[in-house]
């Protein structure tokens, strides 16, 4: 059971070491983690190599730039069994591997929960699952996204009608979604498996109010139900 943590990285420096040390210690020697980075200007590359781990791989994202390309490039390097998404400014805890692992001997995709921290990694005291509302299913999260890329999971086999990503999606977690529930068994775990950080920096405000319009948040989500459905059937 091999696993491919896919990680999309820019301009990450004050925080991807602690993340980065966070999941190797949960890695077998036959794991890997799979840095896109999308032309970091400062030392987050720096920080990355310093780790001198040879699980860790790093690409250069050469393509369109921005987050979700970052991570569709990501995810076409994978070689593990099993793949988990993650930020470059999260923690995982330490059971986060162990738990999603298990559940996924009898499903092909899970999202799990979050604690939330803020820069300085202070508690919240809010989950995510309670802040959005989260719900398990195709229409839930079509109409309200409750799902964080950085804490869901799925087998490899799934890649096969997640990529290539629909060239104009803003937001790549809800398109995998939108794909896994229409094809494949999935499962919400309530465990709050990563520490979610939330700060100035971060590269898209997933907590906060939505600043589009009615009008276009009708638009992109028919764009993302018939692009899954096409891409399904």
């Amino acid at each position: 059971m091999h696993v491919s943590v896919c990680v999309a990285t820019y301009n990450g420096e004050n925080f991807i070491k602690e993340q980065l040390d966070s999941i190797l210690s949960q890695l077998s020697d036959d794991d890997e983690i799979i840095i896109s980075d999308d032309g970091s200007k400062d030392k987050t590359l720096e920080i990355v190599r310093a780790f001198d781990d040879s699980r860790i791989k790093i690409f250069v994202n050469k393509g369109r730039h921005g987050v979700v390309p970052n991570f569709e490039n990501a995810l076409k390097q994978v070689s593990g069994d099993y793949i988990f998404l993650s930020d470059q400014d999260d923690i995982w805890l330490s059971d986060k591997k162990k738990k999603c692992l298990s559940c996924l001997q009898k499903y092909d995709f899970i999202s799990h929960n979050a604690f939330i921290i803020d820069e300085y990694g202070e508690l919240s005291g809010k989950d995510y699952f309670s802040l959005r509302g989260t719900r398990y299913g195709y229409w839930n999260n079509l109409w309200k996204m409750g799902y964080l890329g950085c804490c869901m999971a799925f087998r490899k086999e799934c890649l096969e009608d997640i990529l290539p990503f629909p060239k104009d999606i803003l937001w790549h977690d809800m398109w995998i979604a939108s794909v896994l529930h229409l094809k494949y068994k999935g499962k919400l775990l309530d465990d709050g498996l990563i520490l979610y950080r939330r700060h100035g920096g971060n590269a898209s405000p997933t907590t906060q109010k939505s600043q589009y319009s009615w009008s276009f948040k009708f638009q992109y989500r028919s764009y993302i139900f018939w692009h899954s459905l096409k891409r399904v059937f």
